[in-house]
């Protein structure tokens, strides 16, 4: 999808170096080699182990420490951008408006916007937790908390590290997990729906007042607002899911501990969960009755995608992941989570599309080389 010019601070981030290095060099590799003989080249894969574990405190190797320290940066910034939603729209939220709106795509949806922000809330506190009971660093962004709320009603009055207010939300996820290629592979996919600068939630209540009904079809310019509102929220909420979906099955194949890859392949299987709710919701957002819609303000039109002629990507109830090429094209297709390639889904791409997303739209400098550095260490890491 084509994008406004990113910020310099974005600009750094988009263009930063996917490869990095690890390991012992061949210069110190030969060297060690010479002097220790045969011996050393037994022993080797032991004292590899034992400079990683040393390096990664508390027991943890230098790339596990790395991975759950970028993981729990993830569900930080997961935690913030869900907290905003579940303020404003959760079952215990304050919008009434966005509330209605939300439920004309499922009724329960208040319920789930609650529920993802539980688990991710609890996902962030338990990797800095277990960072910290292996003596390893855990990751604080609270410096970085300086993005505004929304001045809707509902909305807490505090800092964010996200912004939900203008975001160009990459839907090509739906017409990928309806394909048989693999973004692995070089496949590219489609936009469902071209969302740019768009707001997720209501920006204020001069915007959509609070108390703006939602009946379907929305007739006043503040109904259709709200809805048009809803239903990018819907594919957003996709969006994040199967990005988090990605990023544990990627960073799992790195992980040299048993605690650990435990606690990545049991974490990561919970996106895959919500994926599959928002998987299905943004169908109900782009089918009748709740579409078309056409937001009054940014212009943007939610289509019926049961309409499109290419059934296959873009019918609205084909929520399960269709086969697709994996490892090899010489095997069968596999119904699988995809990307699973660092290029694709690793750490450093999460960041890049996280800021192409524009959920880090005003964001520091500081912020952006933070983040990245945690991105190329959890990159970096290798299973030992």
């Amino acid at each position: 999808m084509n994008r406004e010019a990113p910020t310099s601070a974005e600009a750094d981030v988009l263009a930063a170096d996917d490869e990095s290095t690890g390991g012992v060099s061949r210069l110190s590799f030969l060297a060690t080699g010479a002097a220790a003989g045969v011996g050393a080249t037994l022993l080797g894969p032991l004292g590899k182990t034992a400079t990683a574990l040393a390096q990664g405190g508390g027991g943890l190797t230098k790339g596990d420490a790395a991975i759950l320290r970028f993981l729990a940066a993830a569900e930080l910034i997961e935690a913030d951008l869900w907290q905003q939603y579940d303020e404003i729209g959760g079952v215990n939220g304050g919008n009434p408006a966005y509330q209605a709106a939300l439920e004309n795509i499922d009724s329960d949806m208040p319920t789930y916007i609650h529920l993802n922000n539980e688990d991710e809330q609890s996902h962030a506190a338990f990797l800095n937790a277990y960072l910290e009971s292996k003596g390893a660093d855990p990751v604080n962004l609270d410096a970085f908390r300086k993005l505004p709320s929304s001045k809707a009603t509902g909305a807490k009055q505090v800092g964010r590290l996200t912004s939900l207010t203008s975001l160009d939300v990459d839907t090509s996820w739906y017409t990928r997990y309806r394909s048989s290629t693999n973004p692995d592979f070089g496949a590219t996919f489609p936009q469902a729906i071209t969302i740019r600068n768009q707001p997720a939630i209501p920006i204020s209540d001069a915007d959509v007042p609070p108390n703006t009904p939602a009946p379907l079809p929305p007739t006043t310019p503040a109904e259709r607002r709200i809805q048009a509102i809803a239903c990018t929220a819907a594919f957003h909420f996709g969006y994040i899911e199967q990005g988090g979906a990605s990023l544990y099955s990627t960073l799992a194949e790195k992980v040299t501990g048993l605690e650990v890859l435990r606690i990545v392949s049991s974490i990561g299987p919970t996106e895959a969960m919500h994926f599959s709710t928002w998987q299905d919701d943004a169908g109900n957002a782009a089918n009748a009755p709740v579409a078309p819609v056409t937001d009054p303000v940014t212009g943007l039109t939610i289509p019926n995608l049961d309409e499109n002629p290419d059934a296959e990507l873009f019918q609205a109830n084909l929520i399960f992941p269709h086969p697709t090429e994996f490892i090899s094209n010489k095997l069968p297709l596999c119904a699988v989570v995809r990307p699973t390639l660092d290029s694709n889904g690793g750490a450093v791409a999460t960041i890049k599309s996280f800021t192409a997303d524009n959920l880090f739209q005003g964001q520091s400098a500081a912020f952006f080389r933070t983040v990245m550095k945690l991105a190329e260490e959890a990159d970096a890491a290798q299973h030992i």
